[in-house]
């Protein structure tokens, strides 16, 4: 690797010191990227629950990572709140960035996610009950905070001009997921309301996945189309177009978990998720092979790390829950593909992780 951390030029992570002094040096660098940890370390507990095909252990190992997801999401929150409280400049230049302002979608998707983990795989620890309501609060709160994050910051975006003038960009995605991913996790919460409010939420959750795919597919076909013709662009923004992943991956786990939830089949719901699903599925891994060769080729050349490494994981994660949401729905092949999907999540994982925790001591040293 050629460096640890992303130059100026690269834009990607943080922004270059004003010279301003530093109250408390380390909460200076908190950008919102750091909850792209939370979220791609809440996806393996998610995602290996999920799986068709399960092994002696593998409940326990969701339950651990939970446990590590639920605590990086209270780190974050807290250094989060410092950064805004001691260096709100810098905060409030995070937030208007051309590049990292894109990154407000991870906090509510990193909500969502240790919420859905609550329900799926903390009930075990804390009880029913307690999991209902945490995951209720923190699904409220994100699906809130990922609404306003999903129509702010295009918007300042469209603003500046920013879509016409950057390189491509999978960080482009990241506010307008949310939505989806709120309707993915809603999914979870309907067997537990009463009629009246169930089919409000089940509405609710469907008219997210509408919303989240019309505003994601003209930025999918942006960044290929930007790809095409100007290239890949700084090495360090190769991890994010992984991030392009994620759109096609939980709108396929979306449609089909709520497609499976009470009262969804006499509306065609359920045949609807696996025709779209299996689109979505079989797009999506067409567009994991081209980042595959992209990172390699890349890698030849020198990866920086950097915290868009995290692009590696949540979004193959998404694939993951995708595949086996569809292998519930019927369809073997898709619970062949789900575990495999599952090995590669892991391994980045894993990989990202250890570099990350290696890494943080230059991440969090002033710019």
């Amino acid at each position: 690797m050629a460096t640890t951390t992303l130059t100026a030029d690269e834009r990607v992570g943080d922004l270059v010191d004003d010279g301003a002094p530093l109250r408390h040096p380390a909460f200076a660098q908190i950008t919102p990227s750091w909850f792209a940890a939370v979220m791609g370390t809440g996806i393996v507990a998610n995602a290996a629950h999920s799986l068709p095909l399960q092994v002696p252990g593998q409940e326990t190992f969701a339950l651990a990572v939970w446990l590590l997801a639920a605590f990086l999401l209270v780190i974050a929150l807290v250094a989060t709140a410092a950064h805004w409280c001691w260096h709100p400049d810098r905060a409030r230049r995070h937030l208007g960035d051309a590049v990292v302002g894109h990154f407000y979608g991870a906090p509510p998707m990193a909500l969502l996610t240790v919420g859905a983990g609550t329900l799926l795989v903390g009930k075990d620890v804390i009880g029913l009950n307690a999991a209902l309501v945490v995951d209720t609060v923190l699904w409220t709160v994100g699906t809130v905070l990922g609404l306003v994050t999903a129509v702010v910051v295009p918007a300042v975006a469209h603003r500046r001009g920013t879509y016409a003038t950057q390189p491509a960009f999978g960080g482009w995605l990241m506010p307008v997921v949310a939505p989806m991913v709120s309707a993915t996790t809603g999914a979870f919460l309907l067997p537990y309301l009463a009629p009246g409010p169930h089919e409000a939420m089940l509405v609710g959750c469907y008219a997210m996945f509408v919303g989240s795919l019309a505003a994601s597919a003209p930025i999918v076909l942006l960044v290929h189309r930007r790809l095409r013709t100007h290239g890949l662009g700084p090495a360090a923004a190769v991890p994010t177009m992984w991030i392009v992943l994620g759109p096609l991956g939980q709108s396929a786990t979306a449609v089909n978990v709520l497609g499976a939830s009470p009262g969804a089949h006499q509306h065609g719901r359920h045949v609807f998720g696996i025709a779209y699903g299996t689109l979505a599925m079989v797009g999506a891994m067409v567009w994991l092979a081209r980042a595959v060769a992209a990172t390699l080729r890349t890698l030849e050349q020198g990866l920086p790390f950097s915290l868009t490494w995290w692009g590696f994981t949540f979004p193959v994660g998404t694939c993951v829950t995708g595949a086996s949401a569809l292998a519930a729905a019927g369809l073997a092949s898709f619970g062949v593909l789900a575990p495999a999907l599952f090995v590669v999540l892991l391994a980045a994982w894993v990989t990202v992780l250890v570099r990350t925790v290696h890494a943080a001591p230059t991440l969090l040293s002033p710019a």
